[in-house]
């Protein structure tokens, strides 16, 4: 959630904010109207306790009538505390669910628009020219089950539609890949940590998961538990309702887990292989640090990313996200899209989003420093979504045999293996 301080000084700021994400302006002026009524209702039943108190000093002295006037008071007073604090929780609530609602302030250098609306802001290694190679590129798909590494069928059979099966070298390739970003990021300085994949509300809740995007979670009614998207949630409530000394930041993890998805509103979209799936695996990198670092750890993480995209040996771009198409709690959104040669077009393969402390205020999460406590500021990115980047791989480094040439930074982690070969023969040869 977004600092009250901020919407009570600069509102129009936080309007233009909702405005440029294509969401209710109104809902800042009704939180205003909320806000006004909490802070007013907690002043009156401030001056009723304060009333109270002081009568219960007279009482004692009082005698006669003076002090049966005095006891009435007492009883009209108690019943009017008793109102107002219940005004008072109502108000607060009131606000509360509202403020919930509010997306995160947009960064002053996010531009304006929809999905379409990105920036380019650079461009790495250059899509081979398969037609100067003398061949026409294969799609994952085809090319993983030529290597029985992916088998769709069996997935599709034991749990429906967007469910697959790694296979053989396919699992293998899976197990290289998270093995190989681990250890990048523990280089980098993060802690490794394998986080569980229920969470409860308050962790969905507090990264902003819930409210924009239930449609997208799977919920377990009966144990009132979520699955997650992402090991974003649990790594950011791991610090929940704690007080953090800022001599301990950056505090950097990677977390490794299955990630869950309905993929609510993508029927239709990319139905054919592993590129929108419900289930995946994926490295998540998460910081906590201070509010006045977040903008340059923003950037290291963007770098760190390009480090693993550039060693997977991927062409790729960066994309700055436009407003439209940010999260609830994300200010300012980088995604790294690599080539993907079937498709003729980038697609995202990671991700990194500087939530400054909008989440840290909803989890409650503060630093101590000589100045007190205040918020920290959290961030986020993806270092390997592990069925995309397989995509990329096969795609980008497929020989005309069907056969697949193995970057060297996974070649360790496979065996020493330097190309994929194919256990079955491609249908028909389509060298020139």
């Amino acid at each position: 959630m977004i600092d009250l301080r901020l919407l009570r000084e600069d509102p129009d700021r936080v309007r233009a904010s909702q405005r440029a994400r294509g969401e209710d302006v109104g809902l800042v002026d009704a939180l205003l109207s909320a806000d006004e009524a909490r802070r007013s209702s907690g002043s009156r039943f401030d001056q009723l306790r304060a009333e109270q108190r002081q009568l219960g000093k007279l009482i004692p002295k009082a005698q006669g009538d003076e002090k049966a006037d005095l006891l009435k008071r007492a009883k009209e007073l108690a019943d009017a505390v008793k109102a107002a604090d219940a005004e008072q929780h109502e108000a607060a609530e009131q606000a509360r669910e509202l403020l919930l609602k509010l997306g995160n302030v947009i960064h002053p250098e996010t531009p304006i628009g929809g999905e379409e609306d990105f920036v380019v802001l650079e461009q790495h290694g250059v899509p081979r020219d398969f037609a100067a190679e003398g061949f026409e590129p294969k799609d994952h798909l085809e090319l993983g089950e030529l290597l029985g590494a992916i088998d769709m069928d069996r997935g599709a059979k034991v749990s429906g539609s967007r469910f697959y099966f790694l296979t053989g070298i396919g699992a293998l390739l899976e197990l290289a890949l998270v093995n190989a970003a681990v250890a990048q990021a523990g280089a980098a300085g993060f802690t490794p940590m394998l986080t569980p994949n229920l969470v409860k509300p308050a962790a969905m809740a507090g990264t902003g998961y819930l409210g924009q995007v239930d449609d997208d979670v799977y919920h377990l009614e009966k144990d009132d538990l979520y699955l997650v998207g992402t090991s974003e949630v649990p790594l950011a409530a791991y610090h929940m309702d704690e007080i953090l000394d800022a001599g301990r930041l950056p505090l950097r993890y990677a977390g490794f887990s299955p990630c869950y998805r309905r993929e609510a509103g993508s029927y239709g979209k990319d139905t054919r292989g592993i590129i929108r799936v419900h289930q995946f695996e994926k490295v998540e990198m998460f910081v906590f640090t201070t509010p006045e670092d977040a903008e340059s750890e923003h950037q290291r993480l963007l770098a760190w990313e390009k480090q693993w995209l550039s060693a997977l040996e991927l062409p790729f771009q960066v994309i700055e996200l436009a407003s439209g198409d940010l999260g609830l709690s994300a200010s300012r959104k980088f995604d790294c899209e690599a080539w993907i040669p079937s498709q003729g077009k980038y697609r995202e393969l990671t991700s990194t989003s500087n939530t400054t402390e909008f989440q840290s205020r909803r989890l409650n999460i503060r630093l101590r420093d000589s100045d007190g406590t205040r918020p920290l500021a959290t961030l986020n990115g993806t270092l390997c979504a592990v069925p995309r980047t397989i995509v990329a791989i096969l795609e980008n480094h497929q020989l005309a045999d069907g056969s697949v040439r193995v970057p060297e930074i996974l070649r360790p982690y496979l065996g020493g293996r330097e190309v994929l070969e194919p256990v079955r023969p491609a249908a028909a040869s389509t060298a020139k």
